[in-house]
């Protein structure tokens, strides 16, 4: 896909209505032009950490529609964005960068195992 020629205001892509043009400028997106190259998933998390709350994940979706209509994917509803969502919600995520899997369930099972017992 190729970048297209950008619109005006973020008012101008598909949709984008007031309030979700409020949330990308949080994000500090004031051009259609900031989307290319964005994360729309991080975008999410970097929203629900400024606001302080969980929103809606039908966000995500409006913002993959975002992204791709201006990496030169074409225009489409939103809700076209919710099948690869929810796929790519519900891959396991892979272990943090310092702690394998195997660290957790070792140290899951210290716990267990270095519990107090009630003495007789």
């Amino acid at each position: 896909m190729r970048p297209r020629s950008a619109p005006a205001r973020l008012e101008d892509l598909p949709n984008v209505g007031p309030a979700t043009a409020g949330d990308l400028r949080l994000l500090g997106i004031t051009a259609p032009t900031d989307l290319i190259g964005r994360d729309p998933y991080k975008m999410y998390e970097r929203l629900c950490a400024r606001t302080g709350e969980r929103h809606d994940p039908c966000v995500i979706d409006v913002f993959l529609s975002c992204v791709r209509y201006m990496e030169g994917a074409p225009a489409k509803p939103w809700w076209a964005y919710t099948a690869e969502r929810k796929r790519r919600l519900a891959e396991p995520e892979p272990p943090r960068v310092g702690r394998s899997a195997r660290d957790v369930s070792t140290r899951a099972s210290r716990r267990v195992s270095t519990r107090r017992t009630p003495r007789d």
